[in-house]
């Protein structure tokens, strides 16, 4: 007679945890965390213009007939713009938290 796995011999398999997806406020040393880069340029537009930005970060997008897509597509395209613009609003971020 063949010997088989009876139901006493399966093991049972124990997964770890499921952690839910972190919240922006839980990363507080990161503070793009979470934010499209569409709503940091919207932000910035907010709060600085087109005219300021094009003064602080000289990029044609910016500059002449500035619009969202445009300049996402610009972004998107040259992580040295992107960057600046990143660590313009982090600054801005981090200043408005100190301050």
């Amino acid at each position: 007679m063949k010997k088989g796995i009876g139901a006493s011999a399966v093991k049972k398999v124990v997964l770890p945890p499921v952690f839910p997806m972190l919240s922006p406020m839980e990363h507080p040393n990161d503070p793009l965390h979470g934010v499209t880069l569409e709503a940091v340029l919207r932000k910035m537009v907010d709060r600085y213009g087109w005219e300021m930005l094009a003064d602080r970060i000289p990029i044609r997008c910016f500059m002449f007939d500035p619009t969202i897509k445009s300049s996402l597509t610009f972004l998107r395209k040259n992580p040295w713009a992107r960057k600046k613009l990143e660590d313009w609003y982090v600054y801005d971020a981090v200043r408005k938290v100190d301050g």
